[in-house]
């Protein structure tokens, strides 16, 4: 009988995060050293900053990496990889079935809960993993938060991800149904949503169009199929002084705050640039 190894095989770390990047990068990954020692610190159960005090791994450690890597190569989204996306300062669940919340996403959901009162109610509209509302909840005072999402594959993830705030409603819902919500009429204080946004045909990455659901990503030919009805929606379940925020694409700059005057029960419309300095989403305030 052969005994066991007692000194099982170590391989050097540093070699096998520039081989992994170099993959990375051939695949087309926008970010591949990065997403190398994200996955590398997932299957050594550390931070991605210890990376640096850790001269080998275990063989099978090793292996393990080199296959997240090949998934990745192939475009399955990093989030998908780990399980876990990060948003703002909570980590949600996320995989197949549910659009991965992307970070301008946070600047919506900074903007809504500064303007969130003790006890005040809340909805999410289009709420998909949860990550608005989660924040919301997360980090503000208000009293009832209302994550609206209508897909059923997406549901089970806002669920799990909800469970942990007991301030939290999920409501299985179409967001273009004019009586959705209608018990809330005039009642909703702040209400937010990241629709789906995106033109028909607009060319988008192979992790979006191979693994986020199109209903979450394509807003119809004009990419404002949801947009509209949301904003009309929005106007009739805020009450006086409530606050709306609506995430759009970077085609959208002037149109979307267009709609919010045009539609005549707004003030206060104003555009607003992510981080990059693109049009990302409008607000404005109920008359």
């Amino acid at each position: 009988m052969t005994p066991p190894d007692e000194h099982p095989r170590r391989i050097r770390l540093a070699p096998e995060l520039a081989s992994a990047a170099a993959e990375l990068s051939a695949a087309g990954v926008s970010s591949p050293r990065v997403d190398a020692e994200l996955l590398a610190a997932h299957v050594l159960q550390v931070s991605r900053g210890r990376l640096m005090l850790i001269d080998a791994v275990r063989e099978e450690e090793a292996v393990r990496l080199r296959e997240l890597v090949a998934d990745r190569a192939r475009r399955i989204p990093l989030q998908h990889l780990l399980g876990t996306a990060a948003f703002r300062h909570v980590d949600l669940a996320v995989g197949d079935g549910v659009f991965v919340p992307r970070p301008e996403t946070e600047l919506l959901a900074g903007w809504g809960i500064e303007r969130v009162v003790p006890g005040a109610t809340v909805v999410d509209l289009c709420s998909g993993s949860g990550a608005i509302a989660v924040a919301v909840a997360d980090e503000s005072p208000a009293g009832r938060v209302i994550a609206v999402e209508r897909s059923p594959r997406a549901l089970p993830w806002l669920r799990r991800n909800a469970r942990r705030y007991a301030e939290i409603e999920v409501v299985d819902g179409d967001v273009t149904d004019p009586d959705l919500l209608s018990e809330l009429h005039g009642q909703v204080d702040v209400l937010l949503c990241n629709p789906p946004y995106v033109p028909d045909g607009t060319p988008v990455p192979p992790e979006v169009s191979d693994h986020d659901p199109a209903m979450a990503v394509f807003g119809g030919a004009d990419g404002l199929s949801v947009i509209r009805p949301v904003i009309a929606l929005a106007a009739v379940l805020l009450g006086k002084g409530g606050w709306v925020g609506i995430e759009h694409d970077d085609v959208h700059g002037t149109a979307v705050p267009a709609l919010l005057r045009a539609d005549g029960r707004f003030t206060e419309v104003t555009a607003h640039d992510d981080l990059t300095g693109r049009p990302r989403y409008a607000t404005a305030r109920r008359v």
